[in-house]
This record gives structure tokens, C-alpha cells and sequence, in this order.
């Protein structure tokens, strides 16, 4: 191998070790193919709720776990600063494919708390297969929020306080 190889070589290996403290972004995965990555991967964990409501349990609990820090302890107060049902579909692999907003008092914060938490809990456990049609099982939750801006979902909830 004569110098002009050796060199050519030398200086290959040392540009594919050199790093930049530039924007690395172009390396990331984009957040859309992120997403997309997760719909596409089954859950292998599978709900053993044999009915429609009990699997709306285990998802408001587990809503409630991932967003403790959020969520309130004890009963709901007597008059309540929001309610927010969201109705949403869950498809066969667990994945959250669709949500949107049924009833509100238009508190744009409690909206969007209610909805964040709601994807922050994506993907779910897989719904047992007799409970989706078309594809998706669809689902309404009602967030009950305090002053506070924490919440209770009305599924797992203690009854309200008197007035």
C-alpha cells in the first residue's frame, strides 16, 4: 500500500469517527415515525376483561397510574370546576387511534389536560377480541375536574361531595 492509500484510508476512518455539535435531528426518528412504529408493534400484553366495561376499568385505571401526579385523592368535590367526556377508540393491538371531545364547558385547560393524559396512558392493554368491531372499540370517559385542575375519572370516581 504506498502513502497516498494509507492517507486516503486513514482520513476515511477518521471522518466516519468525527462527530458534530450541530442540529443532530436529521438522526432521530421523526415523531410520525415514532407513532407510527408503535401502531405497527402488537402488544403482547393482553386485558382479561371479558366485557366492555370491565376493560373501561382497566383503561381508567391505568389513565389514572400514568398520570397520578394529576389525578386527586378522595371524593370529587360539590361543584366542579370541569367535566370532559372524551369519546375514544382503542384498536385491536391496544393503540389509541382516535379521541375527541363530546361535552365540555369549553375550559380549554381541562380539555387539553384530559387529552394529554388520555394519550400519555397509550398504548393500552389489548381488548379481548369479542369486544372489537370493525377494527376499534370505541369508549366514553368523563374526566371530573376539581379546582385544583387535577381530575377523577367518573368510572373509578367516589361519589361526589355534598354541597
Amino acid at each position: 500500500m504506498n502513502f497516498r492509500n494509507a492517507f486516503l484510508l486513514a482520513a476515511g476512518v477518521l471522518a466516519g469517527c468525527a462527530t458534530s455539535t450541530g442540529d443532530r435531528s436529521a438522526d432521530r426518528p421523526t415523531e410520525k415515525a415514532t407513532r407510527a412504529e408503535r401502531r405497527a408493534e402488537p402488544r403482547a400484553e393482553a386485558s382479561s376483561a371479558s366485557s366492555v366495561d370491565a376493560y373501561k376499568r382497566d383503561l381508567a385505571l391505568r389513565i389514572s397510574d400514568v398520570n397520578s401526579g394529576k389525578v386527586y385523592p378522595g371524593r370529587p368535590q360539590a361543584l366542579l370546576r370541569s367535566v370532559v367526556v372524551l369519546r375514544y377508540a382503542v384498536d385491536a393491538h391496544g393503540n389509541l387511534v382516535r379521541s375527541e371531545i363530546m361535552r365540555s364547558n369549553h375550559d380549554r385547560e381541562t380539555e387539553s389536560i384530559a387529552l394529554a393524559s388520555l394519550r400519555n396512558a397509550a398504548p393500552f392493554p389489548r381488548p379481548a377480541s369479542h369486544l372489537v368491531r370493525h377494527g376499534k372499540l370505541e369508549i366514553s370517559e368523563t374526566w371530573l375536574f376539581n379546582n385544583d385542575g387535577r381530575f377523577q375519572l367518573r368510572t373509578i370516581a367516589q361519589p361526589q361531595m355534598d354541597q
